[in-house]
């Protein structure tokens, strides 16, 4: 009887595991190519997992913005995004704003994400932070999501907790 009891016990615990929504933590993340970034936030796209943005998301990290659907996506007090024109190295190591790819970027954003940079002046070489209470206005809090796991492209700060 005791075994049975014990066996049941495991059942319905690892039964409940499943229920729990897997995610992916955002933190120090400052960018890098927009193609990497498309590839991989399409691809957490297709996962159905959800986002924790809980520190600085920058520059390309920002794509994820329009590559995961915004219920899939919560902020913590400490999320800060931030946003620039899109540019190319040119001859000795200068960037030169690439007009093309800052448009394609600025078209990923979500319409209210695409006001707030316009209200701003729009995405220029100098970087813009959405931060605080009009960053949690425009995106759910994290205590209302469960998590699971974090980034480790991402993300250099020390695991988490569950919820």
């Amino acid at each position: 009887m005791k075994f049975v009891t014990v066996l049941l016990a495991a059942v319905l615990l690892l039964a409940g595991m499943g229920v729990s929504q897997a995610a992916v933590r955002i933190a120090d993340d400052r960018g890098g190519q927009i193609g990497t970034y498309v590839t991989k936030f399409q691809r957490l796209r297709s996962s159905g997992e959800s986002v924790i943005i809980d520190g600085l998301c920058a520059s390309a990290c920002t794509i994820v913005l329009g590559a995961v659907p915004h219920d899939k996506i919560c902020v913590t007090s400490r999320a800060t995004l931030g946003f620039h024109a899109a540019y190319d190295f040119g001859t000795n190591g200068r960037t030169i704003t690439n007009r093309e790819a800052t448009m394609m970027l600025n078209s990923m954003y979500p319409r209210r994400v695409r006001r707030w940079i316009a209200a701003r002046g729009g995405l220029t070489p100098q970087m813009i932070f959405l931060r605080g209470k009009q960053l949690q206005a425009m995106y759910q809090p994290c205590y209302s999501m469960r998590y699971d796991r974090q980034d480790p492209e991402s993300s250099r700060s020390a695991p988490f907790s569950r919820n």
